[in-house]
């Protein structure tokens, strides 16, 4: 993937009170860290902040993380932190793998994983966000009864999701070729960036909701 680096990114990230810069020292402590005893819910891979902002805006009730490893990208998501005023929401800018030396077990009830860089050489299938590495490192964070929500327009990453979550042990409650074509479940769903960009041109969006083992 090719980014376009942002003069002053990092270091305005770094400032910025929105940003937690050392999430391991909040490990078991998020919700002390939100002043509050709600759930913690996580978007790994947030972008620019689209959906994790109006997730945020919808459920005042969740404590909502982001985590973005890029800089240039999550700057974006600063930006529109910093218009609005939002008591339940911090980022992370961290690499996922680390994700369970940020968050203790038992810590997180939900994880969104929304259009997933798809990583489409073999020799780089660990690396896909729903990959059996990946939903190891969640089932290490994740609540006895947490869930993954995972949206994607890669055919080819939703089939491989829908084989791995199996081979993984994991439980199906959800999955669809043609997301906006299910009204029941478009009356939760909460758009990204690229799934208003791909839906308009006429591409199906496959959804896939997982229970851990």
């Amino acid at each position: 993937m090719r980014l376009r680096n942002i003069k002053g990114a990092r270091e305005s990230i770094e400032k910025s009170p929105f940003v937690e810069l050392a999430p391991e020292e909040y490990r078991g402590r998020w919700r002390e860290r939100f002043g509050n005893n709600r759930p913690v819910w996580l978007e790994v891979g947030m972008g620019k902040g689209q959906f994790i902002m109006e997730l945020a805006r919808r459920h005042p009730e969740v404590n909502v993380i982001g985590v973005e490893m890029y800089s240039s990208v999550l700057i974006r998501a600063v930006q529109k932190r910093e218009q609005e005023e939002m008591e339940n929401l911090l980022f992370l800018r961290i690499d996922a793998r680390t994700l369970p030396e940020c968050f203790a077990q038992g810590e997180v009830g939900r994880i969104f994983l929304n259009f997933s860089d798809p990583w489409p050489k073999d020799r780089h299938a660990k690396r896909r966000l729903t990959s059996r590495q990946f939903l190891e490192r969640y089932v290490n964070i994740l609540e006895p009864e947490g869930l993954v929500e995972f949206k994607t327009d890669n055919r080819d990453l939703y089939t491989f999701s829908l084989e791995e979550h199996e081979a993984a042990g994991w439980h199906l409650l959800y999955s669809t070729e043609d997301l906006h074509r299910d009204e029941e479940a478009m009356r939760d769903n909460v758009m990204t960036e690229y799934e208003e960009r791909f839906s308009a041109k006429g591409n199906p969006i496959y959804k896939m909701v997982i229970r851990r083992p």
